[in-house]
């Protein structure tokens, strides 16, 4: 059995990275309660009906805290059991934690008469300090959107292992704005731009006309070798200190030539070292 335990703060992500988790083949509980967990065998939990070969639990403060801070011995007596355990937190910022709730106009679990929002979200972030230091993966959704944080469960559960490094890369266009989340980012604003070729500009950086325009330009083809010795050097150090995960992004005006052409180019360079290596292109879908 695979156990994948979800916590984090109220409005930090964590029904998102649940329902990630589902999508990757993952069977999900949401509020499990802890005490749930208390014979730690993988007979005991199959009797009780956790007979899963991929299992994610949510647990977070409406546990109570007295079992919440069972919960790191718990987990570690499950590893004893026989049963692989990974233990997720999602955190954020406190004035990204407002916000949320203010947009979705959701309450918050501990939000009552006597404690307002942000007294609240302080509560919540005490009462699970203990949880978040046990953490095997910490992740901080502050400037993460949805898209950006189920790539990164993807990345590092589906496929990250320890000391090895999942990649995403990125194409986007500077006029939308710099995607969230990234560790890299490449202007390639400077290169020459196909879209003032009649014959390209409706194309993207992912077809022969707009491939073999910048093949044919030695400033491009400089400009992808630098970024490439960059990370053939950088990201075996990430990957020695345990970084699950690195976001980089390319940008160009619009998102659809330069930036998509070089995020293609090295993607295939990095695939052969690097797996998985995700792409996404954020204006051309």
């Amino acid at each position: 059995m695979k156990l994948i335990v979800v916590s984090g703060l109220a409005g930090a992500g964590k029904s998102v990275v649940l329902q990630t988790l589902e999508d990757i083949g993952y069977f999900s509980i949401d509020n499990f309660p802890v005490a749930m967990l208390g014979d730690v065998s993988p007979a005991t939990l199959t009797t009780e009906g956790l007979d899963y070969d991929r299992l994610a639990l949510g647990i977070d403060t409406r546990a109570g805290r007295e079992r919440l801070a069972d919960l790191p011995e718990r987990l570690d007596a499950l590893r004893a059991g026989g049963i692989d355990v990974e233990l997720i937190f999602v955190t954020a910022e406190q004035d990204t934690i407002l916000s949320r709730f203010d947009q979705t106009r959701r309450r918050h679990p501990l939000a009552s008469g006597d404690l307002a929002l942000p007294e609240a979200i302080a509560v919540d972030r005490e009462a699970l300090g203990a949880i978040e230091a046990a953490a095997d993966i910490a992740i901080d959704t502050t400037r993460t959107n949805i898209h950006e944080l189920r790539d990164i469960v993807r990345n590092r559960v589906e496929f990250g292992q320890q000391g090895t490094v999942a990649v995403l890369l990125q194409s986007f266009g500077f006029k939308n704005g710099v995607p969230a989340g990234v560790d890299f980012c490449f202007d390639a604003r400077c290169l020459p731009n196909p879209h003032w070729q009649p014959t390209l500009q409706q194309a993207t950086g992912k077809d022969t006309g707009v491939i073999a325009f910048f093949e044919n330009d030695p400033a491009t083809q400089a400009y992808l070798r630098d970024i490439g010795t960059f990370f053939e050097t950088w990201l075996p150090v990430f990957a020695g200190a345990d970084r699950a995960y690195v976001t980089i992004a390319v940008g160009c005006t619009g998102g659809n030539h330069r930036s998509v052409y070089l995020v293609e180019q090295l993607a295939e360079q990095l695939r052969a070292h690097y797996q998985p290596v995700l792409v996404r292109h954020n204006e051309i879908g």
